[in-house]
This record gives C-alpha cells, structure tokens and sequence, in this order.
C-alpha cells in the first residue's frame, strides 16, 4: 500500500438513501421472480435470478459514479442495474429480444445485458472470467487517460479459476489499476460447492500475490457491502491501486432456470441461508432506525409489482428484431461479401418466408 493514500471515511447513509436502497432491493427481487414465471411459462428462454444477493448489488450501486466509472458484469447483477436507475423496461425489453433491445438488438441471451444510458455497462459473456482482464485493461485506460474514474468488476466464485482471473489480477496489480474485483461468493459455482472451489482460506487472499489488496465482506448486509466497497473504490480514485473483495452471500435459486439445485443441495442449508434473506435483514436495520412501516413497506412492494407488471406489458408487446438486422453493426460499411450474404438471404425470405418456430430445449 502506498503510505501517501489516506483511508477514505465511508459517510453512513442518509434516512432517504436507506429508502432507496430498500426500494432497489425489493424491485430487484420482484423482476427476478417475474422472470422465472415468464420462462416457466414458455415466454422468454432463459433466466438467471440473483435472489439472495441483492444486497451486494446494491451496495455496490451505492459507490458507482454514473458519469465516470465502468461496470464489467457477469450473468447475475441485474440489481446493479435497477438500483443505478436503468428502466425496468429496459432490462425487460432485453429478456424478450424485442425490436427494442438495445443491448443486441436480439443476437445475446436474456440476462447478458449491455446498457449505453444511465450507465457505462460492458454486455456480460457467457463464458467464465472474459469481463476480468478487460477490466484491467479499461481501468488502465483511464490512468493513460488522467481520467479519475473507478472500473467495477463483479464476477463469481467459480470464475476464480478461470485464466481470465489471474491475468486480470497480474495486470492490474502491476498496473495499479484503478480497478474494483468484486468476487461473489454464493458458495455455489453451479454444482461445485467452495470447498471443492479452492484450497485457499479464502478467494480474497488470492489477490497477495499478484500485489492487489484483498477484503471480506458479509455480502448479505448491505450497509457492510457499501463502506467497504466504497474505500476500495476511494482508494482507486486517489491511485492506490486495485482491491479484490470477497462478498461472502448465497445463491437461494438455482444457477438459472435449467438448473435443479435439490439435486446437489441440502435443504437445511438452504433454509438457513433464507434466514439470511438480505432484504429481512435490511428491513430490520430500517426498523431500527425508524424509516420504515407496513404502510410504506406495502407502498414499496406495490410499486415495485405494479412496475415490472408494466414493464413486461410493454415488452412482450414487441415483435423480435427483423432477420436481415444480423448484418447490421458488423462492420461501419458493409464490405461486398457481406452486402452479397444481406441480399441472398432476403432472396431466400422472399421466396419461402422465415421460419420462426424453435426447435428443441434451451442450450443451458
């Protein structure tokens, strides 16, 4: 650690902040479950829900500056998102593929989300650990740059032992990039339990020795998840390098909608972890500080129902993007090839139309 960088004092949240934040909680915990009762119903493929974690999401928000920071997800922060202001819309719009999905214009699968406004959002891979040196790499940007911004990097515990991990931290660390690693350890990576994971007493400690400092954090009290969060990026701000936190939480859910997770979990553990439900726990601190009763706490889940109720409305309104649009954002000007490859393909639809029914089960 460089001795220059002073410790940034973490503010304790304003009485309407800590309504905010209760307010993204419980939105990100509605869209997630609409979700899942959309694709059992056949009208969108595929979910990810992150219930159990939305308090890392929203603690992580709480630190993001709109205008000059950058946010490489993974497949499970959409409560990152909610809570930073984009539309529920938006998100909604992506989960359908519709003409109105800005992100990809229909060609990624829902829950890869890529935002332009209110946030600098990078589109989420599939692949394990790809967002991670391209962290890296950006935050090293902004310092070639003298720009003062923060690069956020969420991924999960799984994504530890991918390459992209430990070149991520080697850079960075060498760099002393202004970048944020926010490792969320729901102690699940799909069927592999951590202690099968790693041998290390913790992912955190993984960033000594690649020079990157290293924290915990319970990831399932939010007001935890945002000092801490906070000095990191503070201390990144002001060049004192790049921060791994560990955000020790739960995955209540399956990885996604095709997975089964009785099949590998215990059902006690899971009930214990319920327990822990992080917006329980929230409203607990609220109640505490006097900030919220069952007017409001029914005012909140009303909005929030009746919001995403809407957004869905609107979204499944919308037809898919047109075929031809594949051979759009390819290339600034279509090279003859593919101006050859456009026109065969609206000769072949002319001729016996698209066929647009799915054939066979969803891939993952």
């Amino acid at each position: 650690m460089n001795p220059q960088i002073q410790e940034t004092a973490i503010q304790a949240p304003t009485d309407r902040e800590c309504v905010d934040y209760y307010r993204s909680l419980v939105l990100t915990r509605v869209f997630d479950r609409q979700m899942v009762l959309l694709q059992r119903q056949g009208k969108i493929g595929f979910t990810i829900q992150c219930e159990g974690e939305e308090a890392c999401h929203v603690g992580i928000a709480a630190n993001v500056n709109k205008e000059k920071d950058w946010i490489f997800p993974s497949y499970r922060q959409q409560g990152i998102a909610l809570a930073l202001g984009v539309p529920v819309v938006e998100l909604a719009h992506q989960m359908f593929n519709n003409v109105k999905d800005i992100g990809s214009k229909g060609r990624q699968m829902p829950v890869h989300f890529s935002f332009i406004n209110p946030v600098r959002w990078v589109s989420i891979s599939s692949p394990l650990g790809t967002q991670i040196p391209q962290a890296a790499g950006c935050a090293r940007a902004m310092q070639l740059k003298n720009e003062n911004g923060v690069v956020f990097c969420c991924f999960g515990d799984g994504s530890t032992s991918t390459n992209g991990f430990h070149s991520g931290l080697a850079l960075a660390g060498v760099w002393r990039a202004p970048v944020v690693f926010l490792c969320d350890n729901n102690q699940w990576a799909i069927s592999v339990p951590t202690h099968k994971q790693t041998a290390s007493t913790s992912f955190a400690i993984k960033g000594k020795a690649y020079g990157v400092r290293g924290a915990i954090v319970d990831g399932n009290n939010l007001i935890e998840v945002r000092r801490v969060v906070g000095e990191a990026a503070a201390r990144a701000r002001a060049g004192g390098g790049p921060t791994l936190i560990e955000l020790v939480t739960y995955r209540i859910g399956g990885h996604s909608s095709s997975d089964d997770p009785r099949r590998y979990r215990d059902d006690d553990e899971v009930k214990a972890a319920v327990a822990r439900d992080p917006i329980l726990l929230f409203e607990k601190y609220l109640n505490e500080r006097g900030l919220l009763n069952e007017i409001l706490k029914t005012e909140i889940w009303t909005a929030a129902q009746d919001g995403v109720r809407a957004a869905v409305d609107e979204a499944a309104a919308l037809p898919q993007p047109q075929v031809p649009t594949i051979f759009e954002d390819v290339y600034e000007k279509p090279t003859p090839r593919l101006a050859r490859q456009r026109e065969e393909l609206l000769h072949t639809l002319a001729r016996h139309g698209a066929n647009t029914e799915a054939a066979g089960a969803f891939p993952l």
